[in-house]
């Protein structure tokens, strides 16, 4: 999730382990836990592109992470509030549920998180909300402002903060219901339609629940289609992609290649351009996949063979475009469809 949500879900474990004994320091430090995971970006500029995903949402995000860092700075944190009410219990859980929550929390993305690292490599993702969700975060933050105005030993400060929990996790439990109900639509639109899906992946579109998509893999290629919740029928238009994998069968030997493809879990076309080869990542959709389908796909790699190395790049995308689309987003969430779907 972004790093505001971060931040307000570890305020609010931090004030539910330790506020009544530490105060606005426990949504201070509990802020802290919850960012300190994503500082494995400050790792980038030393990193080529296929390191550098690779790494992001790996070991800082991992259980053993947490069980290694958190006693250390409990230890840090009670030598400094060594006259305050606070145990080292106190802020060693607070460390530890702030990482794991946050690990949790990102989970639930597309993108995933590699909780058992260095074990295994694995990325656990559920693929049922967005990385930016305002009725995920907005009613947290507004649950945890008033926490900052009462005194510590406030019952008031505990219901509040409990209340941001409650209502941030009912809501991701009804995500989990809706995709649920939106992939049995995609199920018997597929039937219906005479796709032969080898396997799917259902998700939704940017900052909201409503609308989904779906993104089903068949022998020859990809079908990509959009649902939503407000839609009047349940009839899916499919988009059809060519994987043309075999566009990189001379490379398969390179390790950074076999890598990049695994980041996408097997969700991605190949095109070739003036020489280079663009990898698709299917998993976040064109940046106007639910409009008429013409941009380019949200994140894409560009390989190019040099002697007997390959380099690797972002493929450039056009985000200030992508915001003036926003405006149809929101007319398709509301169930209005266009030409493409």
């Amino acid at each position: 999730m972004d790093s505001i949500t971060q931040i307000v879900l570890g305020a609010a474990v931090g004030e539910a382990v330790c506020g009544k004994r530490a105060g606005n320091k426990a949504l201070l430090w509990g802020a802290i836990a919850g960012t300190i995971p994503d500082l494995d970006v400050l790792a980038s500029p030393f990193q080529d592109l296929v390191e550098e995903l690779t790494f992001h949402r790996s070991i800082t995000h991992s259980i053993l992470f947490a069980v290694i860092v958190s006693p250390l700075l409990a230890y840090v944190l009670k030598a400094i509030y060594k006259r305050d009410a606070t145990t080292y219990v106190d802020w060693f859980w607070l460390f530890f549920l702030g990482f794991t929550t946050h690990a949790l929390l990102d989970c639930f993305t597309t993108w995933g998180t590699k909780v058992f690292y260095p074990f295994s490599n694995y990325a656990v993702s559920f693929h049922n909300i967005f990385v930016i969700d305002p009725l995920y975060t907005v009613p947290f933050i507004l649950c945890l402002i008033p926490v900052f105005f009462y005194n510590k030993e406030d019952r008031r400060r505990r219901l509040w903060t409990y209340a941001g929990i409650g209502i941030s996790s009912v809501y991701m439990m009804i995500t989990l219901v809706e995709k649920i109900a939106v992939n049995k639509v995609f199920e018997k639109n597929f039937k219906d339609q005479h796709i032969s899906v080898i396997r799917y992946s259902t998700k939704p579109t940017p900052f909201n629940t409503i609308l989904w998509n779906a993104t089903a893999e068949v022998d020859s290629g990809y079908y990509i289609g959009y649902y939503s919740l407000m839609d009047k029928d349940k009839d899916v238009k499919f988009k059809y992609f060519s994987k043309d994998h075999q566009l990189l069968n001379d490379y398969l030997q390179n390790e950074k290649l076999q890598t990049l493809i695994g980041i996408t879990d097997g969700y991605y076309t190949v095109e070739k351009h003036d020489g280079s080869y663009i990898i698709n990542d299917l998993r976040f959709g064109q940046l106007d996949g639910w409009g008429e389908g013409k941009e380019a796909f949200t994140f894409a790699y560009k390989i190019t063979p040099d002697n007997n190395s390959l380099k690797f790049s972002q493929a450039p995308n056009n985000l200030k475009k992508a915001k003036s689309l926003m405006g149809k987003l929101w007319k398709r969430i509301l169930g209005e469809k266009f030409a493409a779907n």
